[in-house]
């Protein structure tokens, strides 16, 4: 018996209406079923200014060389110890912590100190590739390490005339240690590095 009357069409309608619901809950579980791809991780981008630099005035230290202009040298106070620096990178969180001894016949000594110092992180390096520097005729001889992984260090060098100076410097930035974030200034901070070496003079 066919039903024209005003509720059989409104069942009628209600009946479709579940049915497009039903459908829509299954579609939709269907889609929610989908694998979710990871999304990559990103990291802020850090504006690095061109290299530029100014030579030291450090008067009455036993060393001189060229710094960046974006750098400012602090003075190190350490008991028993003279012409300690950090140079300062404000606007990178960073600092490269400088250390001075006079060659007293330990050369042997202070180079296996410097070695030490390096390879105390080999925990958490993933490799630490070597990079030696030599000028005969300004007297500087120098090593360079690049301590590669999540270190708290990521660079440290050793810099000698051999017979009277020894200067040891390491890279730090004040945070928590991850390369992949930091590595664009790691290796801005490498140049700056390459450059003292290059230009380090012996005053005495």
């Amino acid at each position: 018996m066919r039903c024209n009357s005003v509720f059989c069409k409104v069942k009628k309608g209600a009946a479709h209406l579940r049915i497009g619901l039903y459908l829509l809950i299954i579609a939709s579980m269907i889609g929610c079923s989908k694998p979710r791809v990871p999304r990559e991780y990103g990291y802020f981008r850090v504006f690095l200014p061109e290299h530029t630099y100014q030579a030291t005035d450090n008067e009455g230290y036993p060393y001189r060389f060229e710094v960046s202009d974006f750098a400012q040298i602090h003075p190190v106070t350490q008991a028993g110890e003279k012409y300690w620096i950090d140079i300062v990178y404000p606007k990178l969180n960073a600092h490269i912590h400088c250390s001075y001894k006079p060659i007293q016949h330990n050369l042997g000594a202070l180079s296996a100190d410097a070695e030490e110092f390096v390879y105390n992180h080999s925990m958490k390096a993933t490799s630490i590739p070597e990079q030696e520097y030599a000028d005969d005729s300004e007297r500087v001889y120098a090593v360079m390490y690049h301590l590669e992984g999540n270190t708290a260090t990521p660079t440290q060098f050793y810099i000698t005339d051999s017979t009277q100076h020894f200067f040891r410097g390491a890279l730090y930035f004040n945070c928590i240690p991850n390369q992949d974030s930091l590595a664009p200034m790691i290796e801005y901070l490498r140049e700056d590095i390459t450059h003292l070496i290059e230009t380090i003079r012996w005053t005495y």
